[in-house]
């Protein structure tokens, strides 16, 4: 079995962003409620690993993480769900001001943090946002 070079960052992949980046609760989609309403008012997007949908604007942008059995045991599960969240805490400054919810697929769980973030920016439009920057 190959050992997976997961020190590297991609070339194409930003650095994070600069400054206190905290994830709090008021950061997060914590409501039944409030994921309802997104799924039926959002814009929904898809990669292979991911599936997301943009809710309608609010004051920040607010995170919430579906993230089922089916991807496997609560480790593997767990993994994936604090990727996403630190993708979202790296990012959050350049995300819309709406609320975000992303689905982990199949095969989530096999990605590095930078695949993870190489695969979301390109859904969320991010890449763009850093070549308008240069």
């Amino acid at each position: 079995m190959a050992a997976r070079d997961r020190s590297r960052r991609p070339a194409s992949v930003a650095p994070p962003a600069t400054g206190t980046a905290r994830f709090t609760k008021a950061h997060r989609l914590r409501r039944r409620a409030d994921f309802l309403r997104v799924q039926s008012q959002g814009e929904r997007l898809n990669t292979r690993h991911f599936g997301a949908t943009l809710g309608p604007a609010g004051p920040l942008p607010r995170l919430g993480l579906v993230v089922t059995r089916r991807l496997g045991k609560a480790a593997r599960r767990n993994r994936v769900k604090r990727v996403l969240r630190e993708f979202f805490r790296r990012h959050q400054t350049r995300l819309p001001s709406r609320d975000l919810v992303i689905f982990a697929r199949t095969g989530a769980h096999r990605l590095s943090y930078f695949q993870v973030q190489e695969e979301l920016a390109r859904l969320l439009g991010l890449a763009q946002k850093d070549a308008e920057l240069d």
